[in-house]
């Protein structure tokens, strides 16, 4: 297949940024206007409060928890676990819980604002799997990220759907994280039937079914498919339509990705610790511009190299342009290897849409591929991502997301012809 002709390249030139195009539309918002950013079942199905005394209670709660309020003026922003662009959480949590004491065998909807878990459909001889993993049962949990896109093309527009894809894999990379603190084996899922699975939730075109994660025991052992679709539920106060995000995602499904050996990542932190960083991580708004250890780097770029544990396959190559690294040029960097030796600093920051953050960072990364599904690969950048905000939050840096760049200007200057997925950025 020609790279002009891969499902996604359209959508991804359509939504490309020049200054040209960001010149011409700054892309004010009346904060008044935003839709809202959490979903809701009607009072009458059933939840129940996720207890962190219990192991997979524990495990959902720490993958999408509110961690922290922040007021500005008459209004405030409640902050979770996983970073959003502009703080507008698109995505949400679904949980099927299969032969989990305590627990009804069941599909639900995690109500972050309360804390709980909503019981939207309960179990008999059916379930999810036959969308995702067909002749297989699971026992223990399936997690469905889905996305709400209003909440995120509100201010995004057009451009939305990368930072929902974005915001997705970020989600999944919680999900990872909790995962890795409750020391539980995860599968991720990305390649599957997201039609029929949304028409079954009960989405309609306001909210599709981005990735799958499954954590339990899986047998070998066929389960129809829901035996009655789920009612709609709207997930935001109002909505407005946006037809090129819902023709991108639609497009997206096909074709399916690479495949790969199913591998485990190693990582190795203290729990304690790594529990306090699931909890205080916050994107980064300013930094000292002071140097970062060449130890800390090296440790930043092992976790960025561990495999995602999937069957799909998207290949995310990454450029580091390097700033401020004790003992190490300054220059382009493909993982240890210079590529061209300069001090960036203003081109990155230009690039990155004139954010200060872009060049005052220790090092500006920007992920790019030659995907063969657009959606499976937005995801793993986010996910890697995720990976990025914990390791450098564990390491006591910052680090913060940019999904606004000059897309052409910036594959000029990595000197690729790969599209470029997301920018990152880490320092004191």
């Amino acid at each position: 297949m020609l790279k002009a002709e891969i499902p996604g390249k359209r959508y991804h030139q359509q939504t490309k940024h020049s200054y040209l195009s960001v010149s011409l539309d700054p892309n004010y918002v009346d904060a008044l206007t935003q839709p809202s950013c959490y979903k809701s079942y009607p009072q009458f199905y059933p939840r129940f409060p996720l207890n962190s005394d219990r192991k997979v209670e524990n495990l959902i709660r720490l993958s999408s928890q509110i961690t922290f309020e922040k007021t500005y003026k008459n209004n405030s922003v409640q902050l979770r676990v996983n970073p959003s662009a502009g703080a507008l959480y698109p995505t949400e949590l679904y949980v099927q819980i299969r032969g989990v004491q305590g627990l009804i065998d069941g599909i639900y909807h995690v109500e972050v604002a309360r804390n709980s878990l909503t019981l939207i459909y309960q179990l008999i001889d059916d379930g999810v799997e036959d969308y995702i993993l067909p002749n297989y049962w699971v026992k223990g949990l399936i997690i469905l990220v889905s996305c709400v896109y209003f909440r995120s093309s509100w201010k995004y527009k057009d451009r939305s759907l990368r930072y929902c894809f974005l915001d997705a894999g970020h989600h999944l990379g919680a999900v990872e994280a909790a995962a890795y603190l409750e020391n539980q084996y995860l599968q991720l899922y990305f390649d599957f039937d997201k039609r029929s699975l949304n028409q079954d939730l009960g989405f309609e075109n306001k909210e599709f079914i981005t990735g799958a994660a499954i954590i339990g025991e899986l047998k070998e052992k066929p389960t129809r498919r829901l035996r009655s679709p789920i009612p709609f539920v709207c997930g935001t106060d109002y909505f407005e339509a946006n037809s090129i995000v819902e023709a991108g995602y639609k497009e997206t499904l096909s074709p399916y990705s690479f495949h790969q050996t199913w591998k485990k990542p190693e990582f190795y932190y203290e729990p304690k610790k790594f529990l306090e960083v699931v909890f205080k991580r916050r994107s980064a708004r300013k930094f000292q511009q002071q140097s970062i250890t060449y130890e800390d780097w090296m440790r930043i770029l092992n976790v960025l190299e561990q495999p995602i544990p999937s069957v799909s396959f998207e290949a995310i190559e990454i450029y580091a342009v390097v700033h401020r690294v004790l003992n190490l040029t300054p220059g382009i960097y493909r993982g240890n290897q210079l590529i061209k030796a300069g001090d960036f600093r203003e081109k990155t920051g230009y690039l990155c849409i004139n954010q200060a953050l872009g060049r005052e960072s220790a090092v500006t990364l920007f992920f790019v591929s030659d995907y063969q599904n657009y959606q499976t690969a937005i995801q793993w950048a986010g996910l890697i991502g995720q990976r990025l905000y914990l390791v450098s939050h564990y390491l006591n840096l910052g680090c913060s997301g940019i999904g606004a760049y000059y897309d052409d200007e910036t594959q000029a200057f990595l000197e690729t012809d790969k599209d470029v997925l997301y920018a990152l950025v880490i320092g004191q």
